[in-house]
């Protein structure tokens, strides 16, 4: 009876360990299509205050939140085959939406990056003679 017992506790942990939701299934592969730039993306970056959009980016990138220094760190594959890594700096006042437009008919070497004008500060460059 006892070796009964342990047999059916042994069998309920391993059914307990082999269950994952679908939802989590499809979160991890959906992130994993995203990372190899399979997946385009649209991220856009939110003044809170304001409510105006500083920019958007749209293209297949893979996208990590490092919450340790307070931003979003974003690859792009260039169609030269090479990489570029853009920072994104968030704060209290400042937050993203990232949207996964689905497998459109863009290169994945190609992304846009879109600013609003409206947030640039006009500066003049003084040069000494």
């Amino acid at each position: 009876m006892k070796k009964i017992s342990i047999v059916i506790v042994l069998m309920g942990l391993l059914m307990l360990t082999g269950c994952e939701s679908e939802a989590d299934k499809v979160s991890y592969n959906l992130s994993q299509e995203a990372d190899n730039f399979n997946v385009v993306r649209q991220l856009t970056v939110i003044n809170c205050i304001g409510g105006d959009v500083l920019f958007q980016m749209t293209g297949k990138m893979s996208i990590t939140a490092d919450t340790e220094d307070n931003q979003l760190e974003v690859i792009v594959e260039d169609e030269d085959g090479s990489y570029k890594k853009h920072f994104i700096g968030l704060s209290d006042n400042v937050t993203y939406v990232l949207e996964d437009l689905g497998d459109t008919d863009v290169s994945k070497y190609k992304y846009t990056l879109n600013y609003n004008p409206k947030m640039w500060i006009p500066a003049e460059v003084q040069t000494i003679d």
